[in-house]
């Protein structure tokens, strides 16, 4: 099953219509070319996913709130932009540096310095197995060195 991608070329347009005018066009048209900006997109979005596939289930992904998708528009606007500037041969260090910095930050994400955050499951209340990043799922044996054990000794 193929999952939306995080953002749109119409978001992207309205984000940076200076960077898809120079970057995105078709030499011979002028206009962006739709079908490059809309598989660096897909492409993009499928990275993110693997990235945050460290942390995150496919299914958490898909119950992300509005502030976390809105984080994740922006990294995958900023990672689309430098895919299509690449294969236009237009990239630029201004870019690349947009890039890394939205990779680093999903890395850190996907390490636990950072969290995206989840809406409310219908019925109320949050679903902690599927929302709540870093749940105890399974217990381990008892510890066999407590303090009590050791002030025996």
């Amino acid at each position: 099953m193929s999952r939306p991608p995080f953002a749109t070329l119409d978001d992207l347009q309205a984000r940076h219509p200076r960077d898809v005018a120079l970057l995105c066009a078709d030499e011979q048209t002028r206009l962006p070319d739709v079908d490059r900006v809309t598989a660096a997109l897909a492409d993009v979005s499928t990275e993110i996913r693997a990235i945050l596939a460290r942390r995150y289930a496919p299914a958490q992904l898909d119950l992300i709130d509005e502030d976390s998708a809105g984080a994740l528009k922006l990294f995958a606007m900023d990672m689309a932009l430098y895919r299509v500037a690449l294969s236009f041969g237009r990239q630029t260090e201004a870019i690349k540096e947009r890039y890394d910095l939205a990779v680093k930050r999903l890395e850190g994400i996907a390490a636990g310095r950072g969290g995206l955050t989840f809406a409310q499951v219908p019925g109320g209340g949050v679903d902690p197995q599927t929302s709540t990043p870093n749940v105890v799922l399974s217990e381990g044996p008892q510890r066999q060195f407590t303090r009590d054990r050791l002030g025996q000794i």
